[in-house]
């Protein structure tokens, strides 16, 4: 994008409030529509995202408790009901074997539709940073995509553009935040509006026309849901934005991340309340640990999980995690897609190899599982994940009808946490506070996918790294190799040890450190890293 243009000045509906600062061309983005739709969606939806929210805290007040999640009796029909399907898979979503993701910075945008991947999770939320440019910048270099003038040079003087046609391109699937975050720099009658509802509708609004003229459709992934209320929101501002932009119900399709310890025991409700929307569910691994975590932390240790690199998708629990998805999803005529392999290449032979190793292994079983593609955090890695979908694929766009009516899953094995296999360490210690730091340090900087050994780290990975600290400390948990306790002063000397050996001055790091004290060691559990973080965030 060019800064030579004129400063952009907005025109605002009734009752809208835009405080962030305003850059090129942030009015074909921030077009009186999309402003009128994002009020629309507020004074509609807004209440019942905050009502859901709370309920949230409920189910984890009563599995401290000693309650233990369960599949829902109030709705046993719907899973018992075996005549409903979803709708049948819409243009661009019936191949989807390898699928990349990242955020939707210009360099990336054109990096991923150049990437041969079949679709592209375009991320407003894990891989990205909710700062104001991003919010604003992101579906406008969408729009730039799908008119395909993006261009982008670095500032070494590399020029990127986009390579082939559309039909060539990935179909894109654009992941707008969860339904916890806000969005402080748009105001509805003073109130701030809902993160999740602001990236909706920006993108729908400019992009929606657009990719319906391309044979394709507005796509979206929906993160961190945790019931299948919030699924029966999402439907209803699905419904609402139709109307309102003037297209057929249906036309949008969403998959549904399963990511969350209780969206596990209702994912067949959750396609049911999206199953005119619905092109599938996703196993968010990394998310799912989290989730894991943070709902069992206060029961002891037989929740307690070994050091996060330690942590399989091979492990029972997990296990019986991604069975169920596949069944569940193929039941109904959805697509099942695997989990993020955060490998990316390295200039180390030896790195590059084992990354690849375990990069195939991993999408050889998650085919072999019955899934009908995964995800890949780099396109380096799109072929590799590609020829082990293919090895069962063949010439087949997916394999829905792979029922996997052999997989029985009950609750109890769902919850086998304390059946993981591994220690704490120190060194595990150690690890968790170094990747929160690095990923913290340019989170707030207004990055949110992060290279770290050999790894693309996100806010997920993140969030597993300081949940496992703060339950550790509260569990009174000692490490396997060292046998110490692990306390608050044993974490804030090992910040202090490993700030010392990352570079740059420590001052430097002092608003990374901060923020993970604030959610690694506090007496109260913060539900997200990302909230505290985005208060430090203009």
């Amino acid at each position: 994008m060019s800064d030579q243009s004129q400063p952009t000045t907005l025109s605002l509906p009734d009752g809208v409030e835009v405080t962030g600062d305003l850059g090129p061309r942030y009015e074909e983005i921030l077009s009186p529509k999309a402003l009128q739709l994002i009020a629309k969606l507020h004074r509609e939806l807004n209440g019942r995202r905050l009502e859901l929210l709370a309920k949230r805290k409920e189910v984890v007040d009563a599995v401290a408790n000693g309650e233990d999640l369960h599949f829902l009796d109030e709705t046993k029909e719907v899973r018992e009901d075996d005549s409903w399907q979803v709708a049948p898979l819409a243009p661009g979503l019936e191949d989807r074997r390898v699928e990349m993701t990242g955020p939707t910075d210009r360099k990336m945008v054109i990096n991923a539709l150049n990437s041969g991947a079949k679709a592209w999770l375009a991320d407003q939320e894990d891989a990205n940073t909710p700062m104001w440019a991003n919010v604003v910048e992101g579906p406008l270099n969408l729009l730039d995509a799908i008119d395909g003038s993006i261009d982008f040079t670095s500032p070494e003087g590399k020029e990127y553009k986009l390579k082939g046609g559309v039909e060539e391109q990935p179909t894109i699937i654009v992941r707008p935040r969860g339904w916890h975050l806000p969005e402080k720099h748009i105001l509805v009658d003073g109130e701030e509006t809902s993160g999740s509802l602001v990236d909706f509708a920006l993108y729908l609004v400019a992009c929606g026309q657009k990719q319906i003229d391309r044979g394709h459709g507005p796509y979206f992934y929906l993160p961190k849901m945790e019931s299948y209320l919030e699924a029966r929101l999402w439907n209803d501002a699905f419904t609402i934005g139709q109307d309102f932009v003037g297209i057929p119900q249906g036309t949008i399709r969403a998959t549904c991340l399963i990511e969350t310890f209780p969206a596990a025991f209702q994912m067949e409700e959750i396609l049911y309340e999206l199953r005119d929307h619905s092109s599938g569910l996703n196993a968010g691994r990394w998310d799912y640990l989290f989730s894991a975590i943070k709902t069992y932390r206060t029961r002891g240790a037989d929740y307690v999980l070994p050091d996060r690199n330690t942590v399989t998708m091979t492990v029972p629990f997990m296990r019986a995690y991604t069975e169920l998805l596949v069944r569940t999803c193929h039941k109904r005529g959805a697509s099942a897609i695997g989990g993020m392999a955060a490998f990316i290449p390295s200039k180390d032979e030896a790195v590059n190899k084992n990354a690849f190793d375990k990069l195939a292994a991993d999408k050889s079983r998650e085919a072999g599982d019955g899934f009908d593609g995964s995800w890949v955090a780099h396109p380096g890695m799109v072929q590799a994940c590609a020829e082990e979908f293919t090895k069962v694929l063949g010439d087949k766009p997916n394999q829905l009808d792979k029922k996997r009516e052999d997989v029985q899953v009950t609750a109890e094995q769902l919850l086998d946490v304390k059946s993981t296999p591994g220690d704490v360490t120190e060194e595990g210690v150690r690890a968790n506070i170094d990747v929160a730091l690095q990923y913290l340090r340019t989170w707030l900087q207004g990055r949110g996918a992060v290279g770290i050994n050999n790894l693309m780290e996100d806010a997920a990975t993140a969030e597993i790294s300081r949940s496992q600290i703060w339950q550790q400390i509260n569990n009174q948990v000692k490490t396997a190799d060292t046998d110490t306790l692990i306390t608050k002063d044993f974490v804030l000397k090992l910040v202090n040890e490993v700030i010392a050996d990352l570079p740059g001055e420590a001052s430097e790091w002092q608003e990374a450190k901060d923020t993970f004290l604030e959610v690694a060691v506090a007496d109260d559990y913060a539900d997200f890293l990302t909230l505290p973080a985005y208060s430090r965030m203009p």
